[in-house]
């Protein structure tokens, strides 16, 4: 995410435990309060980062990752919202859906509800960093 002139930049990092979703939903009230976005868009907004931050700590959910957490950053600028969830679990080390797992499991379905409720979403891994960055942007007024 690069910064614009006249951007600001909301960063915090937070334990991967689903304790700790509350902080970042928190955050993201105060951050995008602050900006032009009607109640219902600072509720929107608010949800998807809790879906997203909950989504992370279920793919992180696996031996060997007690210390993991979530690194949510924000760039702030007159026109949109961008926030980044960043986890330390790619895509890849996901266990596969076995024949018992219903169609869409709950991270799927958080993930459609991401999607219906930001304007942008992009997900992506770094497989040399060993992280998942999920991308969300919401523009003011539309």
């Amino acid at each position: 995410m690069s910064t614009s002139a006249g951007a600001a930049v909301v960063e915090m990092t937070i334990p991967a435990r689903p304790e700790y979703v509350g902080v970042a939903r928190l955050a993201i009230l105060g951050v995008a309060s602050r900006m032009r976005f009607s109640y219902d868009e600072v509720e929107d907004i608010r949800l998807a980062v809790g879906e997203a931050c909950a989504n992370a700590i279920e793919r992180m959910n696996r031996p060997g990752s007690p210390g993991a957490t979530i690194r949510l950053r924000c760039l702030v600028e007159p026109q949109r919202l961008s926030i980044e969830v960043t986890d330390s679990a790619p895509q890849r080390d996901r266990p596969p859906p076995s024949a018992e797992t219903p169609v869409l499991d709950e991270a799927q379905l958080g993930g459609v509800l991401i999607r219906i409720l930001m304007d942008e979403v992009e997900s992506q891994d770094d497989l040399q960093a060993g992280t998942h960055t999920l991308r969300m942007v919401k523009y003011v007024g539309r």
